[in-house]
């Protein structure tokens, strides 16, 4: 059996440890500090977006995303299906409802069809959501004009999910500018990583000066301890901020390696009729290599799958639609197709290949060596 390959695991660029260091030598080790407020300036300066507030993973980013724009208990949500549980969750933290849009084969995220049909829907029946939350899954934007131009038509805002996809652009802008707020995740299989983490965005103030209120427990001003909302243990240290500030300058060269496992892939590929890569649309940051197999291919996701794992070799079938999750079955769900799914048809027929940018061409050309020694 040959040495471990990932899916996708943490790569250290060698510049984290001074600003670790640096944090322990001023023993700023607690949820404030230098390194909190730079990590947050790096992300801004990065994405072009104006303000941001680094907190303790994606999802409490999404979570304070959704309460800064006014979700509460009974509240209608549309959120894209195929994603993770993440993405999602959070509406329930707040009581909400949500009701799931499919994706579209263009872009694997959020069909703006089937997001026309739900905005119909909800306007027959006289209860209209108070946010959309798109996903880029797997690093790649939606389809952002067509989607934010329905939003505008019915005045609802976006919360962009955007956990997957820093490095990633829209018509020449980064992803994380395109919705009212955004969430980006720093978890240690994403493109850069704090070892967990994540970070709140806008170009709105109020919305990361009320998310940092809300993160660092609602403490009101006052000469003592005043709370008068709820509060939440939120705030990133500035421990793990530091490992950030290190890795955001190994970014591009991150999103290079990525594309470059993806362009072997598709070489590799190129003569496998059962096997399509998922589509490029706009210039993601290629984070995780998809692969779907044909309909009428006498090999499932499962047994490629297992055949990597034979070979101590990580892969993983994509995100199972929040539609098709026992916490979520009795929720709406809206798609173009009568009947049909995208996300579910993408589910069963996909597999996230190996695309640690740690691996080298010889680790490649064995993942490619067994997937078409298994199809064939």
């Amino acid at each position: 059996m040959g040495e471990k390959i990932y899916l996708a695991s943490p790569h250290m660029c060698g510049e984290e440890m001074k600003y670790i260091q640096e944090a322990f030598d001023t023993n700023w080790i607690a949820p404030l500090g230098a390194n909190v407020n730079g990590f947050e300036d790096d992300i801004c300066k990065y994405t072009g977006v104006k303000f941001a507030t680094a907190l303790s993973s994606g999802s409490a980013a999404i979570h304070l995303g959704l309460k800064c724009l006014g979700v509460s208990k009974g509240d209608i949500v549309f959120c894209q299906s195929l994603t993770f549980s993440a993405s999602c969750n959070p509406i329930l933290y707040e009581g909400a409802i949500p009701v799931f849009i499919d994706s579209d084969y263009k872009t694997w995220n959020m069909d703006p069809l089937a997001l026309k049909k739900a905005f119909e829907d909800a306007k027959l029946n006289g209860q209209m959501p108070k946010a959309v939350v798109v996903v880029n899954l797997y690093g790649q934007s939606a389809d952002y004009d067509t989607i934010r131009e329905i939003c505008n038509e019915y005045n609802v805002p976006i919360l962009e999910d955007a956990a997957e996809s820093l490095g990633a652009k829209y018509k020449g802008k980064y992803t994380g500018t395109f919705g009212d707020i955004a969430a980006f995740s720093f978890n240690g299989n994403k493109i850069i990583t704090t070892s967990g983490g994540g970070m709140m965005v806008s170009n709105k103030k109020e919305y990361t000066d009320k998310a940092l209120f809300w993160a660092t427990q609602s403490r009101d001003k006052a000469p003592y301890y005043l709370h008068s909302e709820i509060g939440y243990n939120y705030r990133m240290s500035n421990i793990v901020a530091g490992i950030g500030r290190g890795q955001i300058t190994a970014l591009e060269e991150r999103v290079k390696q990525k594309k470059h496992i993806y362009d072997t892939y598709k070489e590799g590929f190129k003569d496998i009729k059962e096997i399509e890569m998922m589509p490029v649309y706009e210039e993601p940051n290629f984070w995780l290599s998809v692969i779907t197999l044909s309909k009428d291919s006498k090999v499932s996701a499962t047994d490629v799958i297992g055949a990597l794992e034979e070979e101590n070799i990580e892969a993983r079938r994509l995100w199972n639609p929040m539609n098709l999750q026992p916490l979520f079955k009795n929720y709406k769900f809206f798609s173009s197709y009568e009947g049909e799914s995208v996300g579910e048809d993408l589910f069963n027929r996909g597999v996230c290949l190996p695309s640690d940018t740690k691996m080298s061409d010889e680790d490649l050309e064995r993942v490619i060596d067994i997937v078409k020694s298994t199809i064939k």
